[in-house]
Formats: structure tokens, C-alpha cells, sequence
């Protein structure tokens, strides 16, 4: 398995990942599918050299990827980012999010990152479980923020600081 820099002509795979995670109503605040068109800025908006979007390929194919987002658009917070991390259906509960989470750990000072955020639905346990085995703390509870089909969901933030 390779862990890349993700280009446009991998926006078909990144986009039918994140979109089969949606109906389960578990890790995104999305409802709708997002389309290619739709993430291309996004991906553009995305430094490979400061806040990239990585991906997993295996055998030719993606199976899994990772990117980190601003935490907050001010000057104070560029050394913290928040990483999302989606896997291909078929390759949920084999390690891949762990080998992902570990190289974004490893990876984040040379992006000058001090320190990684998560922002997971309170009832997405495997999610909350992968963070807290990286030494991630809950830092926030956000209760009944987020309205998944009439249903009220929390959202916690876990936090882990890289450096000091």
C-alpha cells in the first residue's frame, strides 16, 4: 500500500468513498452525496506542503483516505488541523484507519502541525475507540448539535498535542 498526495484524478474514488459512508448516518454531517465537480475546489483549497489530502492505494486502486482541514480560518490556529479519515467499504476494520491516523501523527510537524483535532459523532464508537488508542483526549462535547434525519446526534472533539 502506498500513502500519497491526492490528485484530481483521484476525486472519482475519494467522492464514491465518502459517499458510501452517508446513508449510514455515523461519521459525516453531509445528507446528501457530494458530487466530483463539488470537491474539486476543495481539493484545490488543500496544500500538499501544509494541509493535504492523502490517499491509499493498493493494487491501482484507492482504498481509504485522510485529509487535514483548517481548524479555524485565523492566523493563531494554523498549527492545528483537523483530520477526517474515510476507508473504502470493503477495507473498514483491517487496520487501514490506524495505518492512516499513525502517518498523519508522524507526518504532522513536518506540515507544522502541532496539534490534531477529530471531530466524531458521539455514537460512532469504532471512530472514537481508533483516536483514543492514538492517545487522544476528549477535549469537547457538543451536545444535540447535529439533526441526522429528526434524529439529534452529540458530537465530540478529541484532541492530541504532537509538541509541546
Amino acid at each position: 500500500m502506498t500513502i500519497r498526495d491526492a490528485a484530481e484524478a483521484d476525486l472519482p474514488a475519494i467522492v464514491a468513498i465518502y459517499n458510501s459512508i452517508i446513508p449510514g448516518r455515523t461519521v459525516t454531517a453531509d445528507l446528501e452525496p457530494v458530487t466530483v465537480a463539488s470537491r474539486v475546489p476543495w481539493l484545490r483549497a488543500h496544500d500538499p506542503g501544509h494541509r493535504p489530502v492523502w490517499v491509499a492505494e493498493e493494487d491501482g486502486g484507492i482504498v481509504g483516505w485522510l485529509s487535514f482541514d483548517p481548524f479555524y480560518p485565523r492566523a493563531a490556529y494554523d498549527g492545528t488541523a483537523m483530520v477526517a479519515i474515510y476507508i473504502e467499504e470493503s477495507r473498514r476494520r483491517q487496520g487501514l484507519g490506524r495505518t492512516l491516523l499513525a502517518e498523519s501523527i508522524a507526518r504532522a510537524p513536518r506540515l507544522k502541525v502541532h496539534t490534531l483535532l477529530g471531530y466524531i459523532f458521539a455514537h460512532n464508537e469504532p471512530s472514537l475507540r481508533l483516536f483514543a488508542e492514538f492517545k487522544f483526549e476528549r477535549w469537547a462535547h457538543l451536545p444535540r448539535v447535529a439533526n441526522l434525519d429528526g434524529v439529534e446526534r452529540d458530537l465530540i472533539i478529541v484532541g492530541r498535542r504532537l509538541s509541546q
